[in-house]
C-alpha cells in the first residue's frame, strides 16, 4: 500500500471532509430532525466515521481512506431513500447535500492520489 506525503491541498480536502463529517453528525440538531430515529442515527454514524477517516488521513494520507470516504458519502446522499426518511426535507437534504460533497471532495483526492506522476509519494 502506498503511503503519500500530504501537500497543502491534500491537507485543505481532508479538513474540509472532517468539517462536512462534523456537519452532518450535528445536523439532527441543527436541522431540527434529532427525533427522527432512523435520520438521525444515520447522521450521528455516518458523520463520525466520516469525520474519523478524514482525520486519519490528516495525520498519514493513504489512498483506502478516500475510498471509504467516498463510499460513505455515496451512501449518505441515498440514504433518505433506502433507509425510508425522504419525506423529512430537512433530514433528506441535509445527507443529500453533505453526502455528495464528501464524496466529490474523496473522489477528487482519490484521483489526484492515483496520479503516477505525483513526486510526492514515498
Amino acid at each position: 500500500m502506498r503511503k503519500y506525503i500530504a501537500r497543502t491541498e491534500d491537507h485543505a480536502i481532508n479538513g474540509i471532509n472532517l468539517v462536512l463529517g462534523g456537519i452532518l453528525f450535528f445536523s439532527p440538531w441543527l436541522f431540527g430532525f434529532n427525533g427522527e430515529q432512523t435520520a438521525a442515527w444515520t447522521a450521528w454514524i455516518t458523520g463520525a466515521v466520516i469525520a474519523i477517516v478524514a482525520a486519519i488521513a490528516l495525520a498519514e494520507l493513504r489512498q483506502w481512506e478516500e475510498w471509504v470516504n467516498g463510499l460513505l458519502g455515496l451512501f449518505v446522499a441515498v440514504s433518505p431513500w433506502i433507509l425510508g426518511f425522504a419525506g423529512l426535507p430537512q433530514a433528506m437534504w441535509a445527507h443529500l447535500v453533505l453526502g455528495v460533497a464528501v464524496a466529490a471532495l474523496a473522489a477528487y483526492e482519490a484521483w489526484r492520489l492515483s496520479d503516477e506522476t505525483r513526486a510526492s509519494m514515498v
